[in-house]
């Protein structure tokens, strides 16, 4: 441990970011929110990574029991038929914005897909606004680059990882407020601890706390606590098509979930505890459906679909004496209506300088509503439209299902219903045309550089040329390995926003035979370029992260220490240009592996 705590021999290189003046202005200046607590009511919402619908025992899976997660449909209002994007990155974004997530900026979930465009306005600025503490513990996956840091798009208190995974979760390398930190002990009871102690913290004033886990998203890393009960055991429950099914994986997903769900459970008795119960709204969904094929429900499809099995999840929404327990709303709803939803509920003025695309869900929650306008609920994977109106899904290849009666999507009516198939149709090209502009907009961005003092761009968001490749399949948590040739070299695209020298850090391994190798970093326009370089003095070769605790045969995943090594300064003009890593004078068979590289305005 003594070599983990070294500044040297951390896997990130520790720093401490300071937020801009304006920010610090803005957080010393909140407005107060004295009063009655009900009209100011506290907020936590809890969203679960690659759970999907069906992985809960008040669902009807008889495999698990989600007793506490039971209690919060049982407690509060739940919606039977409440829908998400088909992968993590958009779902977040549309929670966060109130729009669809194509209008955001974000366009998938690795190599910067994931990243709102900055002048969005989230719910958190409209919560810390409203004077509102705020915090997020887990995963972010919406930006990691300030502006775009969680720091910087509303919350106050931030713990946990800005990539769309993380490749270990027993004590991995995290970020704490822009600091790097270790994390202590299993990822899911390490996020949730911190936000038990942001509303102890902050119980006298209300609170907006939102605890994005990571979980049962890959790697399959769960404790021996909670696997030892399904390790080996029968699945009685299984997928439409068990054929399908991979028994390992869902063993140790069920294992993940009653974890989540002890976790919620400790977070529900904080609020006990603290009397806070009655004063706070409870918010718990889901970001996707399903990450591999098991039950749910009977449903067609699983995470990346654009069929029910992928898109629907699960709302549960609990404010006591204020929203009915055990109350089943039917109409449909979207994640893009839970920002305008809490901002009425709490009494927030949700002005934003774009239209939202959700609407609030107060009405239906209150049973206030006298006539609900039916609408038509959009989702989209690259130039497929799946449209889902109160009865129908028009599915990503035009075939219509009557999901009130068929939630398996197994009778095409097209035929029976020419008319609703037809709207539908053109509704579906309608909403293809425009957010097909919107990725338009978004492809290519570079990724911010110099917004804050210190930048950090890991290998996910690089391009690797040449012999180098990847240490995962995945993008989002690996790194660059097997440079074999000084023809190679590692790019990053930047916007500089800041002008001026900064220090460039490279994050390393190197073997002891290639000792000497010179890494250079090169910032090139095409009317000039500036250069930094160092020979590597010190090998630091250790090995990958212990992985027993994975609980799939075949694993992707691959993380391990690396070291800083300072190239010196580089000169750096404001505007878009190209980071450049190039090695030369090799002394072995191969250079360096690179984790990231940092950029610290001097």
């Amino acid at each position: 441990m003594g070599r983990m705590m070294s500044r040297h021999r951390l896997h990130f290189r520790p720093k401490i970011v300071l937020l801009p003046v304006v920010m610090v202005a803005l957080l010393a200046t909140k407005p107060s929110l004295a009063g009655d607590p009900g009209q100011h009511p506290n907020v936590v919402v809890i969203l679960t990574d690659d759970q999907g619908w069906g992985d809960l025992s008040a669902h009807g899976n008889s495999n698990l029991q989600t007793p506490n997660l039971d209690s919060l449909l049982r407690d509060g209002t739940s919606f039977d038929s409440f829908y998400v994007c088909q992968v993590c990155a958009p779902t977040r974004a549309e929670f966060l914005t109130g729009r669809y997530y194509p209008k955001t900026g974000v366009s998938g979930v690795s190599r910067g897909q994931g990243r709102l465009n900055s002048d969005e306005t989230t719910i958190a600025k409209l919560f810390q606004k409203a004077g509102y503490a705020t915090g997020a513990f887990g995963k972010w996956h919406n930006g990691s680059q300030p502006p775009l840091h969680p720091n910087y798009q509303g919350f106050d208190e931030y713990y946990g990882f800005t990539s769309g995974h993380w490749g270990h979760y027993f004590s991995p390398p995290l970020d704490h407020n822009g600091k790097q930190v270790r994390g202590k002990g299993f990822v899911v009871d390490d996020f949730t601890n911190h936000a038990i102690d942001f509303i102890r913290a902050n119980r006298e004033q209300p609170f907006f706390c939102y605890l994005p886990l990571n979980t049962p998203h890959s790697p399959m890393m769960v404790s021996d606590r909670f696997y030892k009960k399904f390790e080996g055991a029968e699945i009685d429950m299984r997928y439409r098509d068990p054929k399908r099914e991979d028994i390992m994986m869902t063993r140790a997903a069920l294992a993940m979930v009653e974890n989540i769900d002890w976790n919620v459970g400790r977070l529900l008795g904080t609020l006990d505890d603290l009397k806070l119960a009655e004063d706070t709204i409870v918010v718990f969904f889901c970001d996707n459906g399903p990450n591999s094929y098991r039950w749910n429900g009977g449903m067609k499809g699983r995470k990346g679909s654009l069929d029910e099995g992928g898109l629907r999840s699960p709302l549960f929404i609990r404010w006591p004496g204020r929203i009915a327990a055990g109350h089943r709303i039917k109409q449909i709803a979207s994640a893009i209506d839970l920002l305008p939803t809490l901002t009425a509920l709490t009494g927030i003025q949700a002005k934003t300088n774009k239209p939202f695309d959700g609407r609030s869900l107060q009405p239906l929650l209150m049973q206030t509503e006298d006539d609900w306008p039916a609408r038509n609920l959009f989702s989209i994977r690259q130039d497929q439209v799946s449209v889902r109106s109160p009865r129908f899904r028009l599915d990503g290849s035009g075939k219509l299902f009557d999901v009130l009666v068929d939630v398996g999507q197994t009778k095409d009516v097209s035929s029976e219903y020419p008319q609703v198939t037809q709207d539908l149709k053109q509704a579906a090209a309608r909403y293809l045309i425009a957010m097909q502009a919107e990725f338009v907009k978004s492809a290519d961005r570079p990724f911010h550089l110099g917004f804050a003092e210190s930048t950090r761009l890991p290998a996910r968001d690089g391009v690797e040329h040449g012999t180098i490749r990847r240490s995962s399949k995945a993008p989002n948590n690996s790194f660059f390995e097997h440079w074999t040739s000084e023809q190679d070299s590692i790019t990053w695209d930047v916007d500089v926003l800041h002008p001026g020298s900064y220090e460039a850090l490279v994050l390393y391994t190197c073997g002891k035979p290639n000792v000497g190798v010179s890494v250079n970093l090169t910032w090139e326009t095409p009317t000039g370029s500036s250069t930094a370089s160092a020979k590597v003095i010190e090998a630091f070769d250790p090995p990958l992260y212990d992985k027993s605790k994975e609980r799939v045969e075949k694993s992707h995943y691959f993380v391990k220490d690396f070291q800083v090594l300072s190239l010196g300064e580089l000169t750096m003009q404001r505007g878009t240009a190209v980071l450049r890593m190039t090695a030369s004078d090799f002394k072995g068979a191969q250079a360096i592996d690179v984790h990231s590289i940092e950029l610290v305005r001097k």
